[in-house]
């Protein structure tokens, strides 16, 4: 990694999502709105919003990561950013089609989960009152 890379790890909960040294720029969305990152600037921490996260390789070019609200970390040439969620993606289009899936089942999951949550609390209520 030269001075003018970026080494960029993006962590989930569960995993390290990916790890690349050879990014030459990050471009992150926050409450403020999207703010870029490069080597050698200043030190900070961005809470991140849900939205797209988009860095440029040497290799491989501009790649889009979909990502759920997190914090951006940029100490030196290290960028590090955790987020609940992500989604890789090489082009908008095909993102945003497995964004939609994505947020598709997961609505359909909280639906499911509200209606037990309901049918449990109604039991309680229930047997709260005998």
């Amino acid at each position: 990694m030269t001075q003018t890379q970026i080494h960029l790890k993006l962590l989930l909960p569960y995993e390290i999502f990916f790890d690349r040294h050879d990014v030459t720029h990050v471009v992150a969305e926050t409450s403020e709105g999207s703010y870029g990152f490069l080597p050698n600037r200043l030190d900070c921490v961005a809470p991140l919003t849900p939205g797209i996260l988009t860095f440029n390789c040497e290799k491989d070019g501009e790649i889009f990561v979909a990502v759920d609200e997190g914090v951006l970390i940029k100490t030196g040439n290290t960028v590090l950013v955790s987020v609940r969620s992500a989604i890789l993606g090489t082009d908008l289009a095909t993102l945003r089609s497995a964004v939609d899936k994505e947020f598709l089942a997961l609505n359909e999951q909280a639906q499911q989960v509200r209606t037990v949550m309901a049918k449990l609390e109604s039991s309680f209520l229930n047997r709260f009152r005998l």
